[in-house]
């Protein structure tokens, strides 16, 4: 049986050597590739199919890694990383110490650009051709490939915005595929969808607007006008815009049919294309859910209540919300800026704003927390999601910085329920009315509580609780990581007590001081960084009253964790129930 195309090719220098009529079947074989890997190893599945017949032919008209690539989101980066010398390690894709599920700088020199949040693609590529001009190179091409909703975000316009008044050599290749992980929103969105292939959008064309030269709509899966265009392309110089319209789950009949489903679809039978049911019997709901419930529940008893989210109405599961009661709830795309602000606004006439955003992704919007909201002392409730390590995606979306970054800002509070059960009376106590914002940070995925949907009370903001009563050593922990702490001290002989912190600011002052004179040792545990969290802010209270207690800080140390299993990087950490064991005793 002669060996397949794909097999041959380490390197985009390989693939050049075929011939035009072998890509297609190069495409399936490439296709194939993707599904069963995936369907096996889990990952982002979708995006990847619908830009196979693109990065071959990217890679076969460019002389990559000379001419620079960038993508955007780096979740459709899957094929790119298979033709560029990875293919034989692809199986470790989002495994501890294997290949990143995002492009990666030190991964390779084919990943010009690290990308893991979208819509960074645009000002990235014209930073390098500004550079190549710089520094009298010609000869290198500029690529940007921005798909899955990016161009939506405020920061792709930044960066149009500027390109269209330079004359840099750059291409920006927009993939458009009416969708991100969600459905596609907003006024652009619906002026792109007008466009067909052949046809492209009305004469008053926005991207002509900003001085690109605008070419398509083409078929993005057709390999031959693919080819065809980018040769062409690479002789018109200056800024110049591709439209490109692909099918998201390209080839795989589900994943076309159920795009949401299948952006990352978990484990499926790669003949079929059949999900992998999970065990779902008798386990605990996740805390998106439990956020979602809740929030429908409190939202029917209180008309004032609205949702946000950016873009993410699925992942949160603010669409729980949108589907019971779509006037009150907004999905406003890849825009958390705009999600922190319009929140702010709604807040100032009355309303009671639920601002649902992903930890890594109210990084982007830290300027409206603090200038919109804080500043100015608006009760918006930021539901923050993915809080802690969330696992195989790694270091671009570990949600570890905002215990730190959160806490530094004044009006702020700053909460972390233990489990499902606290959750739920949180946001209750929001809903309430509050005279500040506050910020309650959960994580993703599953709790350990199956019988949630208790009746919500109103917890005393900043007040802390015990949970284990002992004599030598107290454990103060903030989080879900309660959990871990409280196995780890079940098998430990002496009697150790252990302190939850469902507030971290206001901390619980009146108990810290009982506990700073009961305990000479005491160990602080988060599931954030130690620089800034949690603990630290435990040391600075005992230095300010002259407590002289021997403090450890248990966290996410001082560097960035990559990915792995959750489980896995709890144990790098030190904060798995191993990890802690090995501390408590060590201090007995």
């Amino acid at each position: 049986m002669p060996a397949s195309l794909l097999s041959k090719i380490k390197h985009p220098s390989d693939l050049r050597k075929l011939s035009d009529d072998q890509l297609p079947l190069l495409a399936k074989e490439l296709r194939d590739f993707v599904i069963n890997i995936v369907a096996t190893k889990e990952g982002h599945l979708g995006a990847s199919l619908g830009v196979i017949e693109l990065t071959i032919a990217l890679h076969y008209i460019f002389d990559t890694p000379n001419d620079l690539l960038v993508w955007d989101v780096g979740h459709q980066a899957y094929p790119h990383k298979i033709l560029t010398g990875r293919r034989e390690t692809f199986h470790t894709n989002r495994q501890l110490n294997g290949l990143s599920g995002f492009p990666k700088r030190s991964e390779s020199e084919y990943d010009t650009f690290g990308v893991g949040h979208s819509s960074t693609s645009i000002s990235a590529i014209l930073g390098m051709a500004i550079a190549s001009k710089l520094k009298g190179d010609t000869s290198k091409q500029h690529i940007a490939v921005i798909g899955d909703a990016s161009i939506a975000s405020g920061m792709a316009f930044e960066g149009l915005n500027h390109a269209g008044v330079t004359d840099t050599n750059m291409l920006v290749i927009l993939n458009d595929n009416a969708i991100g992980i969600d459905p596609s929103v907003g006024a652009l969105k619906e002026y792109l969808t007008k466009a067909k292939v052949g046809v492209k959008p009305r004469t008053n064309n926005i991207i002509e607007a900003l001085n690109f030269n605008y070419f398509g709509p083409i078929d993005g899966h057709d390999l031959s006008s693919l080819l065809n265009t980018l040769e062409r392309l690479k002789t018109i110089e200056g800024p110049k815009l591709l439209h490109i319209i692909t099918t998201k789950g390209k080839g795989l009949k589900q994943a076309e049919e159920n795009q949401v489903k299948y952006h990352a679809p978990g484990k499926f039978n790669a003949s079929t294309g059949d999900l992998i049911p999970k065990d779902s019997t008798d386990l605990p709901p996740k805390f998106q859910d439990v956020f979602g419930h809740t929030l429908v529940e409190l939202a029917q008893k209180n008309d004032k209540i609205v949702g946000i989210t950016p873009a993410m109405p699925t992942g949160s599961s603010l669409k729980y919300m949108m589907q019971e009661m779509p006037d009150r709830a907004f999905d406003v795309g890849i825009a958390e800026q705009h999600a922190v602000t319009l929140a702010a606004g709604m807040a100032t006439q009355g309303l009671v704003p639920f601002c649902t955003i992903y930890s890594t992704f109210l990084q982007r919007a830290y300027d409206q927390v603090i200038h919109d909201v804080a500043l100015q002392n608006l009760p918006v409730i930021f539901c923050v999601d993915r809080a802690g390590l969330v696992g195989a995606d790694g270091a671009t979306h570990h949600g570890v910085f905002d215990i730190a970054y959160l806490s530094c800002i004044p009006n702020m509070i700053v909460a972390a329920p233990a489990n499902e059960i606290e959750l739920r009376h949180m946001l209750y106590t929001a809903s309430l009315g509050l005279e500040h914002p506050i910020a309650i940070r959960y994580p993703r995925g599953r709790g350990h509580i199956i019988d949630w949907k208790v009746s919500p009370q109103k917890l005393e903001i900043g007040k802390a609780n015990c949970l284990n009563k002992g004599t030598k050593i107290a454990i103060i922990s903030t989080g879900t990581i309660a959990h871990n702490v409280t196995q780890a001290i079940e098998t430990i002989e002496e009697n150790i007590a252990h302190y939850h912190f469902g507030f971290i600011k206001p901390l619980d002052t009146t108990l810290l001081q009982k506990i700073l004179q009961q305990y000479q040792t005491i160990i602080t545990v988060e599931d954030g960084v130690i620089k800034g969290g949690f603990g630290s802010s435990i040391i600075e209270f005992a230095n300010q009253y002259k407590f002289k207690n021997n403090i450890t800080s248990l966290g996410v140390p001082d560097q960035f964790i990559h990915h792995g299993t959750t489980d896995e990087l709890y144990e790098i950490c030190g904060i798995s129930i191993k990890g802690i064991q090995k501390v408590v005793l060590e201090n007995l």
